[in-house]
């Protein structure tokens, strides 16, 4: 399913995944934008744009599903097998630049891996 039209609220969860590099939860989008938009929405959109290979999703040790920004991914193609790193004192929540060698299994196909470091960001270690 494409995004045909880019209504309000698709665009301003697309400005907000650009805004920066960071990762938000579900439970925060529908928070931060219920002025806005209702959940039923806010969960539609994100489903469409991850269709779209726009964002890309991922659960945490809590079993919230986190949403991201690709990059060089497309609606047939998602090239996100990359580590996320959650700090455990403010919540913040990232994709990390690192290639991660996903191992070849015999008489299998993997079609994508989670893989989330748990710790202390930049900030709160200092």
């Amino acid at each position: 399913m494409g995004i045909i039209r880019k209504t309000k609220s698709v665009e301003t969860l697309i400005q907000l995944f650009n805004q920066g590099e960071e990762a938000y939860s579900g439970v925060y989008l529908v928070d931060r934008l219920r002025k806005k938009m209702n959940k039923t929405t806010v969960y539609r959109i994100l489903e469409r744009l991850e269709d779209e290979g726009m964002i890309h999703s991922f659960t945490d040790n809590d079993g919230l599903t986190w949403y991201a920004k690709c990059n060089g991914c497309s609606s047939s193609h998602h090239a996100d097998l990359h580590p996320h790193f959650k700090c455990r004192n403010c919540g913040k929540t990232v994709c990390l630049n690192l290639d991660i060698a996903i191992p070849s299994i015999p008489n299998r196909k993997v079609d994508s891996a989670e893989f989330l470091l748990i710790g202390v960001c930049e900030k709160c270690l200092t």
